[in-house]
């Protein structure tokens, strides 16, 4: 068997992912990074966007909407911190159209900046599942 990378996906919730992969691909704040056996340390903030999950080399066996959170690699292991996971098959696109009408109206009626900032940063996390869902 080929060299194998530990994957585990967290969510506030749960325990989403824990297995072992030839690759995995994550929305990397600066852009998408791969992860094979051997990687060099990093820790990255992830943006909203899809893990490629790869169980063999060239071959992308499951993909996973993260809202944004945190990744950290070793040459043993990729273990992401997610804000939210959604299977992309299993994305409501109803659901969120609703969140994201929501944000915009709660943009509309900030206060102040943090209330600003929370409602474009759930703008952007609604639009980015809104994209995927769609492909």
């Amino acid at each position: 068997m080929a060299e194998q990378v530990a994957f585990e996906l967290v969510s506030p919730e749960e325990l989403l992912v824990s297995e072992e992969v030839a690759m995995v691909v994550v929305p990397g704040e600066e852009g998408d990074f791969g992860v094979l056996p051997r990687h060099a340390p990093l820790i990255s903030s992830v943006r909203p966007g899809v893990i490629s999950v790869y169980k063999e080399r060239h071959t992308v066996s499951e993909r996973i909407f993260v809202a944004g959170g945190f990744a950290e690699v070793t040459p043993e292991r990729c273990t992401v911190l997610a804000e939210l996971a959604v299977p992309v098959d299993k994305i409501d696109r109803a659901a969120a159209e609703q969140k994201l009408k929501d944000a915009r109206e709660d943009l509309a009626d900030a206060k102040d900046e943090v209330s600003r900032n929370v409602a474009r940063r759930e703008i952007a996390t609604q639009e980015a599942m809104l994209k995927v869902a769609e492909r």
